[in-house]
């Protein structure tokens, strides 16, 4: 299983108010997915707009149809980054 980096960004226009309503569904799905061995951490940066999340999947389809169950993605604009691991110390 292979770790993901998805940085997303909410729409120009995205009315805050709809996103916020979807907030509790939001908290729920993300505890599933961690409680799952899907997700890991959770980075929120609301003066960019912007959302990292950690994802665990066999490849890049997996790691975005994960993203994809969460309910604010339907207001963002995503980006993957396949994560390597750190070198080991020589």
């Amino acid at each position: 299983m292979g770790s993901y980096l998805r940085v997303a960004t909410f729409r120009p226009g995205t009315e805050m108010d709809e996103v916020m309503a979807v907030v509790a569904e939001e908290q729920a799905r993300i505890r599933t997915l961690v409680a799952e061995g899907r997700m890991g951490a959770i980075h929120l940066s609301m003066a960019r707009q912007t959302v990292f999340l950690e994802v665990f999947a066999d490849d890049e389809a997996g790691a975005e149809a994960t993203v994809r169950t969460l309910p604010m993605s339907a207001w963002w604009d995503l980006d993957l980054f396949p994560l390597s691991p750190p070198a080991s110390p020589a």
